[in-house]
């Protein structure tokens, strides 16, 4: 694949923004618009209706110009969509969906022949399966992460297995261990009951950090060379939520009837002091520079981290002082529009900016500077 030759062959003046139906198309579909671009969406069958038919451009109103439907999301594939999309002078903007609903993402690494705003090979990163992982990056960018333990054994303090459900992999089923003996036995039971997925002893067991969850959203420009903090948010999960505004008499009869689940649903915008600010740029940098020191089996553009991502993680109390501590790393948009609703994109551009508005922003900017390869891949 040359990405390239199929720039060259694009009419510039005339781009189209693409996206999974699902996920962030809406923030990123109505960020393009605002700059001028047309924008494709590709939904899946029976989940169509948002795009086609909600939030379908009409006049004034709405941010899909197109949809394509198809069978399942790996359908961004197929040749015939591919060259659709090539013929829309499409630049392609993915999301977590690419890796969730593709059985092999190395397909599209190499077979998505459109160019990807962003890294199309460091999102693979984020799954903790892999050779190297966040875990790896995060240490080496010198960024505080929870002490991981190898294996359990090892667990001296209360822990967090970060194992997946067992119907749907990609969704959490953490549960809390104190010791080997623990971890086994609450493991075989969540396994027996259908709630853990059957490769729980190979996740994860993370020291447990108690602290006020927050998100750090950036976005770094190649074209600027200069980190951005979009916004910062926090998570909604159910049924965790319910389970909070119960009262502790509440919660404990409604666990015996209703079994606890963190399933993502939704973020809350939130702000951080202006005092943990710098700790939150000094991360962010660190973290760019590091993904540009990645090897070429890991990053073949040698370009680095281009545009939106994420550390999440939590602010902790510790001797007087806060720290940052990072769970989690998106490389790619986080799925959260509301962080529009912080001051912090407000504090830099003038007015406040959602993610998508900035990346729409980047590919307008790269366009009339001539640099558009420079942010895709």
């Amino acid at each position: 694949m040359d990405i390239t030759s199929i720039l060259n062959g694009y009419d510039t003046s005339n781009l189209t923004v693409g996206v999974l139906g699902g996920h962030s198309a809406l923030d990123v579909s109505h960020g393009a618009k605002q700059f001028g671009f047309h924008t494709v969406c590709i939904a899946r069958e029976g989940r169509e209706k948002t795009f086609e038919k909600y939030y379908k451009t009409n006049g004034e109103r709405g941010c899909i110009d197109s949809v394509i439907v198809k069978k399942g999301f790996d359908g961004v594939l197929d040749e015939d969509v591919q060259e659709k999309l090539r013929k829309m002078n499409t630049i392609f903007v993915h999301n977590r969906y690419f890796w969730v609903y593709f059985d092999d993402f190395s397909q599209v690494e190499n077979n998505f022949n459109v160019p990807i705003f962003g890294s199309r090979t460091l999102l693979k990163i984020e799954e903790r399966d892999q050779p190297y992982n966040q875990y790896h990056l995060l240490q080496d960018a010198g960024i505080r992460t929870p002490k991981i333990f190898a294996k359990p054994e090892d667990i001296d303090r209360l822990c967090l297995v970060k194992a997946a459900e067992a119907d749907r992999s990609y969704e959490r089923a953490f549960f809390l261990v104190k010791s080997k003996d623990d971890w086994e036995k609450k493991g075989s039971a969540l396994e027996a009951a259908g709630k853990v997925a059957a490769n729980w002893r190979q996740a994860t067991i993370e020291e447990f950090i108690v602290g006020a969850p927050v998100n750090f959203n950036y976005f770094y420009s190649p074209l600027t060379g200069e980190l951005e903090l979009m916004g910062t948010d926090t998570r909604r999960q159910t049924n965790l939520d319910g389970f909070l505004r119960m009262t502790c008499d509440q919660q404990e009869q409604a666990l015996k009837e209703v079994p606890m689940k963190m399933i993502e649903t939704g973020h809350i915008a939130c702000t951080v002091k202006e005092s943990i600010l710098e700790k939150a740029f000094d991360m962010g940098e660190k973290f760019v520079a590091q993904c540009k020191k990645l090897p070429k089996d890991l990053d073949p553009s040698g370009k680095g981290m281009i545009g939106p991502f994420a550390l999440q993680g939590a602010v902790v109390a510790e001797e007087g002082r806060e720290d940052i501590v990072i769970f989690d790393v998106s490389f790619r948009i986080p799925g959260s529009p509301g962080v529009r609703a912080t001051p912090y994109s407000g504090y830099l551009h003038g007015e406040p900016m959602s993610v998508g508005e900035r990346i729409g922003l980047e590919i307008k900017s790269a366009v009339e500077q001539g640099r558009l390869e420079e942010i895709v891949t």
